[in-house]
């Protein structure tokens, strides 16, 4: 069933290039060039099983964000892969993602298609797509399924339609008015807030489809605006995301710096930290017995660690990541934050037709983010919130020339934020593993 080319046809022109070129190692030699993943599984570790499979649609988007790191960072890839997957692209990834629910017995699996925009062909392809994979899933598997979208084309209809198959639609906002979303514009620089406040309102009307919002965070955007305009808009989740960059290429607000500046404890400057306090702040105090507020994912991972719970999420916390993407033209690749950090970053030179996904968690990439503190750098094993931290996206931790074994260049706001969380927490309950992770 799962032979190396679907249906006897012949593998497709791929885009990527083969791993570990003599550029990726001098780029990032740690993992790259220094990892002994058969060392490492000799010595008994065993990968974690994938259990999200992020699909790409298409690869195109017709907006322009202005931050956007697909289309506007260090990593240009999307320019040689095919506008859409085709039929053959889903067969094969959908048998793959099969035979690995198989080969590791599991019951839940989730299966996010992304873009580019995903709905500029339609919610047909998004619908085939899952349709593929529920036809070759074993009973045995629950399936979950969403989409995310920049909301500009999701229709009424469309809407229905992803309902009716069990799809929910997730949205990308930067906040709930026009002024908040200056930078999500489309390529001739016109806003494209009125279609996306369509959606946000539609979406609302349809609570069991609605999946949440995504929200980049913008320091010269007040905290209290965004949350409450967000909040207005009735999303069951909101995800705050700090901007992907890295040591070499800093975020807006953040001096450029060497890692080794890093001293955990120091009052450093933390404005992501400080904004995010003031958003928890309003989060936390907020009256749901008048309205329904969202989940903030970010700070309700915090709180999660902080009583002594495992993380779900890359952004916090030392849980293995079980997550990579399919690219539409079948290319196996690691998440997108990658793209932010060097050309090529995410690839592994490995593709649905040739390849299982186990051997993509042999990549010293995808292996080193399921090390936990053994990937981590000398600084964080010292910090008194490496446990609920867990040197925060594995994006942000890059330099080039020596990789990704390095604290977040957000340590400081990361820092400033646990320990505003974990003060608000004790005041209620005190919480069971301290921000240092030792038990009392």
């Amino acid at each position: 069933m799962f032979g190396t080319t679907g249906g006897g046809g012949a593998v497709p022109a791929l885009s990527r290039q083969e791993p570990r070129t003599a550029s990726d190692t001098a780029l990032a030699p740690w993992p790259l060039a220094v990892l002994d993943v058969p060392g490492l599984r000799r010595d008994g570790l065993r990968p974690t099983a994938l259990r999200q499979f992020i699909l790409k649609v298409h690869s195109r988007c017709n907006l322009s964000c202005t931050y956007c790191y697909i289309y506007h960072a260090a990593d240009a890839s999307w320019r040689s892969h095919p506008a859409r997957a085709t039929g053959d692209t889903m067969r094969r990834t959908a048998l793959r993602i099969a035979e690995h629910v198989d080969r590791h017995r599991l019951s839940e699996v989730r299966v996010d298609l992304h873009g580019g925009e995903p709905l500029m062909s339609g919610p047909e392809a998004v619908l085939e797509y899952v349709a593929e994979v529920r036809a070759v899933l074993p009973g045995s598997c629950e399936l979950r399924t969403s989409v995310q979208t920049n909301g500009t084309l999701l229709t009424e209809s469309g809407l229905g339609e992803l309902a009716r198959a069990g799809v929910r639609v997730g949205l990308s906002l930067d906040g709930g008015n026009a002024a908040l979303n200056h930078r999500r514009v489309d390529h001739t620089g016109r806003p494209s807030w009125p279609a996306a406040e369509r959606a946000a309102r539609l979406l609302a009307r349809h609570p069991g489809t609605y999946a949440g919002l995504l929200c980049t965070i913008d320091l010269n955007a007040d905290p209290a605006e965004v949350y409450t305009s967000l909040a207005e808009l009735r999303p069951p989740t909101a995800d705050l995301l700090l901007p992907h960059a890295n040591w070499s290429h800093p975020p807006p607000g953040l001096p450029l710096r060497a890692p080794e500046a890093v001293r955990t404890g120091n009052p450093a400057a933390a404005p992501y930290g400080d904004w995010l306090a003031a958003v928890f702040d309003l989060w936390w105090d907020a009256d749901r017995s008048e309205r329904p507020h969202p989940r903030i994912r970010l700070f309700t991972e915090i709180i999660a660690l902080l009583l002594g719970l495992p993380s779900t999420t890359e952004s916090v916390g030392l849980s293995p990541v079980a997550a990579l993407i399919v690219e539409t033209d079948g290319s196996i690749e690691q998440v997108d934050s990658l793209k932010s950090a060097y050309e090529g970053a995410t690839r592994t030179g490995l593709d649905v037709f040739r390849h299982t996904f186990d051997e993509a968690l042999d990549h010293p990439g995808m292996v080193a983010r399921q090390l936990g503190t053994t990937a981590l750098g000398r600084a964080c094993h010292s910090c008194p919130v490496l446990r609920v931290c867990g040197g925060g996206n594995y994006a942000h931790r890059y330099r080039e020339g020596s990789g990704f074994r390095h604290p977040s260049v957000y340590c400081a706001d990361l820092e400033r934020l646990i320990r505003h969380i974990a003060t608000r927490l004790a005041a209620v309950v005190p919480p069971l593993v301290p921000p240092n992770g030792r038990t009392a």
